[in-house]
């Protein structure tokens, strides 16, 4: 009986080779992980820096007159910022994992509107509803 030789793939990963300093981990490995690239990852970090820059701008220099819009502004730029981080450096997409992460992603959002949405119906609700304090200066 003559024991079969490993590959030239198997024998290089078992004696530690291809996970060296050299190698490049902008691919796709073996498993499946995508681990970004340099560039990715500058990409993302200038892209982080001017969605933080403009929030604090429009706040530090007073740039538009109507507080709600410039709430509203701040709010949209944040969550563009989230897509960004969840891109470049959590390396979420369609095709990682089979496609697990985006829908657990998905699923995670819908909750949590659907928290935060209901939260703030019953709150309003509950304030509307509440009976007025007029005359506080005359209770006992």
């Amino acid at each position: 009986m003559s024991a079969k030789a490993p590959s030239s793939k198997h024998a290089a990963l078992a004696d530690g080779a291809g996970h060296g300093p050299t190698d490049d981990h902008g691919h796709l490995d073996g498993h499946g992980h995508d681990h970004g690239t340099f560039g990715g990852y500058v990409t993302g970090f200038v892209l982080s820096v001017i969605l933080t820059a403009i929030p604090f701008w429009l706040v530090m220099g007073e740039v538009l007159e109507d507080r709600a819009l410039t709430g509203i502004i701040i709010m949209a730029l944040a969550a563009v910022q989230i897509v960004v981080h969840m891109i470049f450096f959590l390396h979420m997409n369609g095709k990682s994992e089979g496609g697990w992460t985006m829908t657990a992603l998905v699923f995670t959002v819908v909750v949590v509107v659907i928290v935060l949405a209901g939260s703030l119906w019953v709150m309003y609700h509950m304030n509307t509803s509440m009976m007025p304090m007029h005359n506080m200066s005359m209770t006992p």
